[in-house]
């Protein structure tokens, strides 16, 4: 018998890979979710500044209607308020710094076959898996 686990993130990742497929298809423009915020935040997206908050409206949203819909939801990471702020903010630098997310690099920039979405995209899984390792098992923070 199959997970449900697994399924739920099948169908995610399709979902997710559709709607990157349906960005670049509609507005001719790769699907980066930290650029779409950016954009939205500092002001350079003004021509599209409803499309930009109608998205990110919705990447808020549909997963806390979904939470709701299925009774909650929980990450068992840790319940520390402070590391979830400074673990955000952290993704937020590490995001300016390599031009995009995960969503633009990972998703996008792979399916593309861009260079630079692939080192980006290793960049991200290795620092993420240097993060859990060093806070999970050496600083037990996590």
């Amino acid at each position: 018998m199959m997970q449900a686990e697994w399924i739920q993130g099948l169908a995610g990742g399709l979902l997710i890979g559709l709607a990157g497929a349906m960005f670049l298809l509609v507005n001719g423009r790769i699907l980066g979710p930290s650029g779409i915020l950016g954009g939205l935040v500092d002001g350079t997206g003004g021509d599209n500044r409803d499309e930009r908050f109608a998205f990110i409206t919705g990447l808020a949203v549909v997963p806390a209607i979904l939470a709701f819909v299925a009774g909650g939801a929980s990450t068992h990471i840790t319940g520390n308020m402070s590391v979830i702020v400074v673990a955000g903010l952290l993704v937020g630098i590490g995001t300016r710094l390599a031009n995009g997310c995960t969503g633009g690099h990972g998703v996008c920039g792979i399916a593309r076959l861009s260079p630079r979405g692939i080192v980006a995209t290793g960049v991200f899984i290795l620092g993420g898996a240097v993060s859990v390792y060093l806070f999970r098992h050496v600083w037990e923070i996590i």
